[in-house]
């Protein structure tokens, strides 16, 4: 029975249908390897509010990466270090769109919805909405869709572990995200999750105790919707140590993506000036010697914004 809800959540936001036009550049991306690419999802604030001024999210989701048209230098940095990133811009109707597009395969993305995975970037954001835009075959989409329910039972797996002893569903799914994005280097401000969460806040509300019965988590729920998890408390404290090593292997990961970004990103730098502008208020100038050797320049820019208090 709880299956069937968590499928029925995932099932329908993967069918959402944006803009035409945001449908018409997955298209296009789409194209870029024609037969190879598995699906197209589309993520993020423009998912959400439905504003097409700023930059697009997408995933790109290939049976081998080797057939993203890239450098062989690209190809391998996204075999060991998945996704690789670049700015994508498109001609569609009056508008011209941007897009900041992750490309990476199938496989690597499913591995990465796991609880066990030390990396928690792919399951953290995939266990919030997106739609998928292409998909090659119902099978395809099938597979995407199997995928993003694992990361929804990955996600409730630590919010019950990292949340508060008793509480509302939201109060676990907002515990959790501040430990996600206490795991990654990021600039948006410490009000994200909560906002992200509080726009969909029927949606998790579901999610969480349909999500627990399926990972056979015990928990007792009250008239008034509070939720408590029969867990010991040697199991809470073996989660948070387990959390621990994640936090710290996380943002090392972020931080050699963001050197490797250097290397496979065109339009790195502006992209981070962009990023910090739009989530903080502060213009972080981009000269033409650090657009020209990002990879160069790409310590400094670190410091600079560890200094400014932008990255946490």
């Amino acid at each position: 029975m709880n299956d069937d809800v968590l499928q029925s959540v995932i099932g329908s936001e993967l069918r959402r249908q944006p803009s035409p036009a945001v449908v018409e550049f997955a298209a296009r991306l789409a194209a870029r390897a024609p037969g190879k690419v598995v699906a197209v999802l589309f993520y993020g604030s423009a998912l959400r509010t439905g504003a097409e001024d700023g930059v697009l999210d997408y995933y790109v989701l290939l049976d081998d990466v080797r057939a993203w048209p890239a450098s062989r230098l690209a190809a391998l940095a996204n075999r060991m270090l998945p996704p690789n990133v670049s700015y994508v811009e498109a001609r569609i109707g009056d508008a011209t769109l941007r897009a900041k597009v992750a490309v990476m395969s199938l496989a690597r993305f499913s591995r990465g919805m796991s609880e066990k995975t030390i990396d928690t970037t792919l399951w953290a954001r995939f266990s919030q909405p997106c739609a998928c835009v292409f998909a090659r075959s119902e099978e395809c989409r099938a597979a995407v869709a199997e995928a993003l329910c694992n990361a929804a039972l990955t996600a409730a797996h630590w919010a019950a572990r990292l949340g508060p002893e008793r509480g509302q569903a939201l109060e676990y799914w907002r515990a959790l995200y501040a430990r996600t994005y206490g795991a990654e280097l990021r600039v948006e401000s410490a009000l994200r999750g909560p906002e992200l969460i509080d726009g969909e806040a029927k949606r998790y509300t579901r999610l969480l105790p349909a999500a627990w019965e399926i990972l056979g988590i015990a928990f007792d729920a009250d008239a008034d919707g509070v939720l408590q998890p029969r867990l010991a408390e040697r199991d809470r404290r073996a989660a948070a140590r387990r959390w621990a090593w994640r936090r710290r292997i996380g943002k090392l990961l972020n931080l050699l993506r963001l050197i490797k970004a250097a290397l496979t990103f065109e339009g790195a730098m502006d992209y981070v000036a962009w990023k910090v502008e739009r989530h903080s208020g502060v213009r972080i100038e981009i000269g033409p010697w650090q657009r020209r050797h990002p990879l160069l320049a790409a310590p400094s820019l670190y410091w600079r914004l560890r200094r400014l208090r932008l990255l946490r």
